[in-house]
């Protein structure tokens, strides 16, 4: 049965229809998804470029990498711990600027 009940049917202008169609290729959702998403109040944001999900994993990798080679250096005791929290920092910080977009 389907979850969705009611049809709505709406009569748009050149230009409407277009802008219409701009706004689903920079959300890449589809119209219905795209009203339905209006209708609800949801801010909409542009949808990430595809290289994201790639680089999401390299991060997240990096973090792992930083995460074994401080607790190597703390069971050799051969680093200081301000240079690990300092590369584990930037990685966090990297980790939120892609998060965030930037």
């Amino acid at each position: 049965m389907r979850e969705r009940n009611h049809f709505v049917g709406l009569w748009l202008d050149e230009k409407e229809y277009g802008h219409l169609n701009e706004q689903c290729s920079v959300t890449g959702l589809s119209i219905s998804a795209l009203v339905r998403k209006l209708i609800a109040g949801t801010q909409l944001r542009p949808r990430p470029p595809d290289q994201y999900a790639a680089l999401l994993r390299e991060l997240s990798a990096i973090g792992n990498n930083i995460n074994q080679i401080a607790y190597w250096a703390n069971a050799q005791k051969s680093i200081r711990e301000a240079e690990i929290v300092d590369a584990a920092a930037l990685a966090r910080r990297a980790w939120e600027l892609v998060k965030n977009g930037l």
